[in-house]
C-alpha cells in the first residue's frame, strides 16, 4: 500500500509528528494553499483550529480526505454542508480540555464570589476597603452542555459544595432537558455556558434569558462566543440585571478594541485560554498520533463527531 498523505493545516508551533515518520507522508499548508492540496490528502489534521479555511475549501473539485481531525473540542469552524453530507469521518480533541476548563470555571466562580477583581483593583489604588464576600458552598449552578466538559465542570463545582444541575439536548438520568432551562436559570447563582455551537444553541443566551436570571447571578461562557447575544449581555451588566459575568470566548476573536464588552462593569474578559494549560499542544499531538494508529490499522476511531449534530454523541 502507498504511504498515506497527511495534510496539516498549520499553526505555530507545529505539531510534533515524529512518531509518524515512515507511516505518513506529511505535507503542510496554510489557509491559502488548502484548497489546492486537499484532493491529494488521505487525512487532514486541522491544527489551526481558529481557521475557517476548511469551510471555504471543502466544496471544491476533486477527491477529499477520508478522515478529518480537528485539534479542538468544537467543530463549528470546519463544518459545511458538503462536509456534513460526505463519507469523511470527522474526529475532535474530546478529553484534552475537560479538566483544565473545569478548573478555570471553578477559579472564575471563586474569584467572583470573593470579589477578587475588585480587591486587586483596590490594591493597585492603595485603598483599604473592607467588604463582605459570598459563600460558594450552598449556592446553585446550572451548566448548559452535558458533554465531557460540562460534566467535568459540574463535578468540580460540586466538590466546592455547589448544587449543580446539568442541561443537555435531551432529558435523561442526571441531565435536564431544554424545557427545564428557564426554570433553572431563574434560581441559579452561577450560569455556565458549555454547549457546542449548533443551530439550536446559537444565540440561546439573549435579553430574555439574561432578564430572567437573579440580580445576584453570575454568568460564565467557556463554550462558544455565538452562544450568547453579546449586546444583550452588555446591556444586562450595564443595567445590573445580573451581578457579573466572565467570558473566555467571543463572536469575534480577538475581541475588537471598540467592543462595548471591554467597558462592561463586573465583566472578566480572558483571551480564549480556559483549556490551555502548559503542555496542551503536546497532548493534542499525542492524541492525534494515537488516533492515527487506529486509522492506520483499520480499527474504529474514537471521538467521532456526528456531523449533523456538530458534536460527539453518546453523552
Amino acid at each position: 500500500m502507498p504511504t498515506p498523505t497527511l495534510l496539516v493545516l498549520d499553526a505555530e508551533p507545529l505539531p510534533r509528528l515524529g512518531r509518524l515518520t515512515g507511516r505518513a507522508h506529511v505535507e503542510h499548508t496554510d489557509a491559502a494553499g488548502l484548497a489546492e492540496r486537499l484532493p491529494r490528502a488521505d487525512v487532514l489534521l486541522v491544527w489551526d483550529f481558529t481557521s475557517r479555511a476548511v469551510r471555504d475549501a471543502w466544496p471544491g473539485e476533486g477527491p477529499r480526505p477520508r478522515w478529518v481531525h480537528t485539534a479542538s473540542a468544537g467543530v463549528d469552524h470546519l463544518m459545511c454542508p458538503e462536509l456534513a453530507a460526505s463519507d469523511t469521518v470527522v474526529t475532535n480533541a474530546r478529553g484534552v480540555f475537560d479538566q483544565p476548563i473545569a478548573e478555570y470555571v471553578a477559579a472564575l466562580v471563586l474569584a467572583m464570589a470573593k470579589d477578587l477583581p475588585r480587591t486587586l483593583r483596590l490594591q493597585r489604588e492603595r485603598t483599604w476597603r473592607h467588604r463582605e464576600s459570598r459563600k460558594v458552598a450552598g449556592s446553585r449552578a446550572v451548566v448548559v452542555g452535558s458533554g465531557p466538559i460540562g460534566r467535568a465542570i459540574a463535578r468540580t463545582l460540586q466538590a466546592l459544595g455547589v448544587t449543580t444541575a446539568l442541561v443537555g439536548r435531551a432529558a435523561r438520568t442526571g441531565v435536564h432537558g431544554p424545557e427545564d432551562l428557564d426554570r433553572l436559570l431563574s434560581r441559579a447563582d452561577w450560569v455556565v455556558a458549555a454547549a457546542p455551537l449548533t443551530e439550536r444553541t446559537h444565540g440561546m443566551f439573549d435579553a430574555r434569558r439574561f432578564g430572567m436570571m437573579q440580580p445576584s447571578a453570575h454568568f460564565v461562557n467557556i463554550g462558544r462566543g455565538q452562544l450568547i447575544v453579546e449586546d444583550a449581555l452588555a446591556e444586562a451588566l450595564d443595567k445590573r440585571w445580573i451581578a457579573g459575568a466572565a467570558l473566555d470566548v467571543f463572536a469575534t476573536e480577538p475581541l475588537p478594541p471598540d467592543s462595548p464588552l471591554w467597558r462592561s462593569p463586573d465583566l472578566i474578559v480572558s483571551p480564549h485560554m480556559s483549556g490551555d494549560t502548559i503542555g496542551w499542544r503536546d497532548e493534542l499531538g499525542a492524541q492525534f498520533v494515537e488516533l492515527y494508529a487506529l486509522w492506520e490499522a483499520g480499527e474504529p476511531l474514537v471521538n467521532v463527531v456526528d456531523k449533523r449534530r456538530g458534536y460527539v454523541p453518546g453523552h
